[in-house]
């Protein structure tokens, strides 16, 4: 049973806010055991098939992927990437991966798993033994997807409706619901037929390639046109920005699944959950004898069905139910569990008032390291810079600031408007406005530097990268 497993990587986990955010999504994160999300999806992906898996990503992330499979020492995972420069939802997502299989494939029609990375799914044996079945009906040109034995009437979930039986294991599909409202959840319950719809697909690469162009052509020709710009690396491919976004944004439920008249379901009777909210962590992870669930350092009386999350901080809870708080460095959330699905509209407030915390958390992981903002003014920024041994930012410049650069410790090699300096402990340079620039640590210590930027405006987006060793670069050097 030759499968190749594609991980969909791409997602932002809005409503997990604060700890998920656009830098540092939630598949990156542990919610439920010391492995994060996307590394427990790898790992399933590495027992159920011997080749290297495809994970699709946003180029910003690849390199969060790449440290997370390097800190599974002794696994022997490795994986090819599709990097997005924006995201484009999984139609166009799966669309790249099919169209990419098939190219390296060309004697064969590879099938596909499809598997979100920021799910949890127990027993993989009991999976394992379903793909059996699932397999069987790829090869007889059925698109496959995998419905979930509902423990509860979720309101979190879509549902399918499952119709005749076609063996023990699979049934055609009947139709596919949104997330219903509670009374509507405890009917499907009652009625026996419904699975909630896992997000989770087996088919060859042809037959949904095929499904996309008759049900969604414009979806279609556009992921086509955008996968032809791909631009390849070491163990990726990276998709041009103008092409990408020229596709729709939808998912393949919308685009396909609804809409195809040969799509079929397999039951999974194991726990499973896509961690899209608060509520759906504290269900994840255990109890104690007041329903509360706690992590770090908490205090908490007289209280009870209640999550919270400490950080780095201290939390302390008196007489408080039904709530779920949640801290950070920089950001606290409280919402009661009736609401959790509904801190995505809180974080859309906050990206429309230009909320930093909407994007980022205080400490910015990079593939070179991390920085940190120390203090932000009119027209002034200061950041604390960790390069890590034998790393290099980027070949980059800005247009409306200037940096300053000072070593507080290490030594550093700077590109600095095409001369080459060195730097140590104390020692210091300016960046003009413009100034083709990079920083690089070559040795085997951390490299330590405190920037001061200013300039009429001071976001991360005034970059412009002419070279870099992350797939990030959209023009190149001059």
């Amino acid at each position: 049973m030759d499968i190749y497993p594609v991980v969909l990587a791409g997602g932002l986990g809005t409503r997990l806010w604060p700890v998920s955010r656009e830098s540092l999504p939630k598949q990156f994160l542990s919610f439920v055991g010391e492995k994060t999300l996307f590394q427990q999806t790898m790992s399933r992906a590495g027992k159920l098939a011997s080749c290297k898996p495809l994970v699709v990503c946003n180029y910003e992330h690849y390199f969060h992927c790449l440290e997370q499979i390097e800190a599974m020492s002794g696994s022997g995972l490795a994986a090819n990437y599709l990097l997005e420069p924006v995201a484009r939802d999984t139609a166009s997502a799966i669309a790249l991966a099919a169209l990419d299989l098939e190219k390296k494939f060309k004697n064969i029609d590879p099938v596909l798993l499809v598997m979100p990375a920021d799910h949890l799914l127990d027993n993989p044996e009991h999976f394992k033994e379903k793909l059996v079945a699932a397999y069987k009906q790829v090869n007889d040109g059925k698109l496959v997807t995998f419905g979930i034995e509902p423990s509860e009437p979720a309101t979190g979930y879509g549902y399918i409706e499952k119709g005749v039986a076609i063996d023990a294991d699979t049934y055609e599909v009947s139709r596919f619901v949104e997330k219903p409202d509670l009374t509507l959840a405890k009917k499907y319950i009652s009625a026996g037929s419904y699975l909630w719809n896992s997000g989770i697909f087996l088919f060859k690469a042809s037959a949904y390639l095929q499904a996309l162009k008759k049900h969604a052509p414009d979806t279609y020709i556009a992921a086509e046109n955008a996968y032809n710009t791909a631009k390849s690396g070491k163990d990726f491919m990276r998709v041009g920005k103008e092409a990408y976004e020229r596709c729709p944004k939808i998912s393949i439920d919308y685009a396909v699944m609804e809409k195809a008249d040969n799509i079929v379901v397999i039951p999974l009777d194991t726990m499973w959950s896509d961690l899209g909210c608060w509520s759906s962590v504290a269900k994840s992870n255990i109890e104690d004898s007041s329903r509360n669930v706690v992590k770090g350092d908490v205090v908490i009386i007289d209280s009870e069905n209640c999550y919270l999350n400490a950080g780095d901080k201290m939390i302390a809870a008196l007489g408080v139910k039904n709530q779920i708080i949640v801290a950070t460095n920089d950001a606290v959330l409280v919402v009661d569990k009736d609401h959790a699905q509904n801190v995505k509209e809180l974080v859309e407030k906050l990206k429309n008032d230009k909320h930093k915390t909407a994007f980022a958390h205080e400490k910015v992981h990079r593939p070179w390291g991390y920085y940190e903002s120390l203090s932000m003014g009119s027209n002034y920024q200061v950041k604390y810079i960790v390069v890590k041994p034998h790393s290099r930012l980027s070949l980059q410049l800005h247009q409306h600031r200037a940096e300053h650069w000072v070593v507080v410790s290490g030594k550093a090699l700077v590109t600095n408007d095409g001369l080459t300096i060195r730097l140590e402990k104390n020692q210091s340079t300016y960046i003009p406005k413009g100034a083709a620039h990079r920083l690089a640590n070559e040795t085997d210590e951390p490299l330590i530097v405190v920037e001061v930027q200013s300039g009429e405006y001071l976001g991360e987006d005034d970059i412009v990268r002419l070279q870099d060793d992350y797939a990030r670069a959209e023009k190149k050097a001059v």
